[in-house]
């Protein structure tokens, strides 16, 4: 599992741009001057064609900054949730504006906590004139509270459908939640009998919101793995840098030997992450099984990882003005996005046949 010399290239461009561009002033320069918004986009809608590869490394690096743009809520979540409903129309309607980053997308998805496709229960009953009528409550909706396009999944006679909803329709009430992790907006979305217009097949959401859960865990595994790679880069430039008892603290054995097991950690995830991408991209059959176990296993590597850089910093760890709090803040809040890494491997071992499915 090697990226080529382009996807490289891109890593190169993505981190750089970063680093001239800080927080949400990054987007336009992204999109703009690298086009990473339509990288998982079909040409015929004005994307790059690629893939879960690109999407990778676009993401890692994203990590490794804690950037806080709308590229996984829209260039991940919401163009994804396009492209598997297949509905032309819609595609050719929302996505070139979301390739090219000038329309920020959000699907709203998880109901109380949970991202079970089969836990959807906001209703969408037959409104007048052919379109619909959504009443429910979403939680933790990616960016939206300012996206533009607005995706949302109701259940209706048939099933779980998906909907395009007017951000500023009647009945639609958008807050921005208030998060442990601040560098990732998320709103609570509350629907009254909200105008909606069907995306897809009406009963076709829930095999709509499987594939999108699948890309979402191999994205966010590949950010976990950038994060938590910088947490590890800065402790042990910290560790050799820190003099205690006239020794650099990275001396002392004990001190190693946590670096050493923070490191096989981060490796351990970037595998297991690059293998979920590598799967992805080929369809391979196991894609939805390397997603599941990529979402489990960075989410816990990022977490310790993320907690052994609190602890070997010392008091300075703790201060707000250091970027530890922040890593940290954001490991635990996406270990709980998407799903649990315990729910994923529930999700697995039921994959396997080794136990009922989980519910």
């Amino acid at each position: 599992m090697r990226l080529t010399e382009e996807q490289e290239e891109l890593r190169s461009a993505v981190r750089a741009l970063l680093g001239r561009h800080a927080g949400d002033a990054a987007w336009r320069p992204l999109t703009e001057q690298i086009g990473v918004a339509g990288l998982a986009v079909p040409e015929e809608y004005g994307g790059a064609g690629c893939g879960a590869r690109e999407v990778h490394v676009v993401m890692e690096e994203l990590g490794r900054e804690l950037s806080p743009v709308p590229y996984l809520g829209s260039a991940v979540l919401a163009v994804r949730a396009l492209l598997a409903s297949g509905d032309a129309t819609a595609c050719a309607e929302l996505l070139p504006g979301l390739a090219s980053g000038a329309v920020v997308g959000a699907l709203a998805w998880a109901e109380g906590g949970s991202w079970d496709p089969a836990a959807v229960r906001a209703e969408a009953t037959p409104g007048p004139g052919g379109g619909w009528r959504l009443t429910g409550v979403k939680d933790h909706v990616l960016d939206g509270a300012g996206a533009e396009v607005l995706l949302v999944a109701a259940r209706t006679g048939a099933g779980v459908s998906l909907f395009e909803v007017s951000r500023d329709s009647a009945g639609v009430d958008r807050k921005p939640a208030v998060t442990m992790d601040a560098t990732r907006g998320q709103a609570r979305l509350v629907l009254t009998r909200a105008e909606g217009r069907l995306i897809g097949a009406e009963g076709d959401g829930e095999r709509v919101l499987r594939n999108v859960l699948d890309a979402a865990c191999v994205a966010l595994a590949a950010e976990q793995v950038g994060a938590a790679s910088r947490c590890l880069e800065l402790t042990v430039a910290y560790a050799g840098q820190r003099v205690q008892f006239g020794r650099p603290i990275g001396s002392f054995q004990a001190v190693k030997h946590r670096l050493a097991d923070a490191y096989v950690l981060v490796e351990s995830a970037r595998s297991v992450a690059l293998g979920a991408s590598f799967a992805a991209a080929e369809g391979a059959p196991e894609a939805a099984r390397c997603a599941a176990a990529a979402k489990s296993a960075c989410s816990e590597a990022f977490s310790v990882v993320a907690g052994e850089m609190i602890q070997l910093h010392g008091g300075i760890g703790i201060t707000w003005e250091h970027d530890a709090h922040r890593y940290f803040k954001r490991a635990h809040g996406s270990s709980q996005l998407f799903g649990t890494p315990s729910w994923h491997r529930t999700r697995l071992a039921a994959d396997l046949g080794l136990t009922p499915s989980p519910g």
